[in-house]
């Protein structure tokens, strides 16, 4: 790929990253103090400034190099968790439950929001194709950062998920997961298993319901 394909790929995505990676993060502090832990608030997380949630390395050289190194077709990249004490929530393993899905929750109202001002691109004869690839890429990074976020492994959010679902025992068997399901996750993402067992199904139900959704603003729009 040219410099000017790149440059102009990175400007695409840019926005639609930082959004996704942004309100993600601020709705877990977020949804965090409503349950009882400031600890995100009292660290300044809760808050829609891109700078309190990039990591340098998660957010922009992991995906950079990747990009490179496979011309494009594997991205991976991570923010800076936002800390949640969950010992501080009324209900800890109750509430952790809705911590943990405010994020993904957050991604799939974004691909929604951006696939709406797509419609309206389309609908209003906007021919601009930098707008029309930016909408497009705003659904495709939030339902990828939703499905994926929703994979049932600590420290995913979709892990978190299972510990407060699971009985006290078998909670804790998933928690000690934990420090090692970074590596794990990566390890399958590798072999294809969550692209292919989990992303796939989960981002093609995605579009469907994002297309259902959208059926009303089409048959507006085109009639």
């Amino acid at each position: 790929m040219d410099a000017s394909n790149l440059i102009q790929t990175v400007l695409i995505y840019a926005l639609p990253v930082l959004f996704a990676i942004t309100v993600h993060e601020a709705a877990h502090g977020y949804v965090a103090r409503h349950f009882g832990d400031n600890t995100a608030l009292m660290m300044g997380r809760i808050t829609l400034n891109p700078l309190k949630h990039i990591d340098p390395i998660g957010t922009i050289l992991m995906p950079l190099l990747l990009y490179f190194a496979t011309s494009g077709a594997f991205l991976f990249g991570y923010a800076k968790p936002v800390p949640v004490n969950f010992s501080h929530l009324r209900n800890p393993k109750r509430d952790m439950i809705w911590v943990a899905l405010a994020g993904p929750l957050t991604n799939f109202l974004q691909a929604i929001m951006w696939a709406l001002l797509m419609f309206l691109l389309v609908g209003f004869g906007v021919q601009e194709r930098f707008f029309i690839e930016m909408a497009k890429a705003g659904v495709m990074v939030n339902l990828v950062m939703w499905a994926f976020n929703l994979f049932p492994l600590p420290p995913l959010d979709g892990g978190r998920v299972l510990v407060g679902l699971l009985p006290w025992k078998q909670a804790q068997w998933v928690s000690r997961i934990e420090p090692y399901g970074f590596f794990i996750v990566m390890g399958l993402v590798i072999m294809g298993i969550v692209s292919n067992l989990w992303l796939r199904p989960l981002m093609s139900l995605g579009y469907s319901i994002i297309n259902l959704l959208m059926s009303p603003i089409r048959a507006l729009l085109i009639g």
